[in-house]
């Protein structure tokens, strides 16, 4: 669990954001999309009424927003952070985390093209807990 830095852009964003939606973020991550982690039980506001306020904010950023509600344990925010994929079972020994899906399609979408998903989930979650790995069953 190393601790976050942000750049003046991330700032920026989290500043938009918050002031536009009313949620308070815990964590943002910036690359070709922006993906929001909002405190625990703020996922309502940040979405607003019909998605208004999440639109409101992809218009302003001209980026697809991803969001995600943190909670305090790793199982169910590795659920958040992957919604709206459903996975059959998550567990987690020893630092490592195992994700089992219904088939061989969600296995597919969990990992994502050069592994791009499961290295981007597992990247999220070590910025918050303490594991090792996070691997598809």
């Amino acid at each position: 669990m190393a601790r976050i830095k942000y750049n003046s852009d991330v700032m920026g964003y989290i500043s938009i954001f918050e002031s536009l939606t009313g949620a308070k973020v815990k964590d943002c991550i910036a690359n070709d999309n922006i993906i929001f982690i909002v405190h625990e039980n703020e996922m309502g506001k940040a979405i607003g009424k019909e998605g208004s306020n999440i639109k409101r904010v992809e218009n302003a950023f001209k980026k697809k927003i991803r969001l995600a509600e943190f909670n305090s344990d790793v199982l169910q925010f590795v659920r958040n952070l992957i919604h709206p994929i459903r996975a059959k079972e998550i567990k987690e020994e020893e630092g490592v985390v195992t994700i089992y899906g219904e088939d061989t399609k969600t296995k597919g979408m969990l990992i994502g093209r050069d592994r791009h998903n499961i290295n981007s989930t597992a990247d999220i979650v070590k910025r918050h807990f303490d594991i090792k790995e996070i691997k598809v069953g």
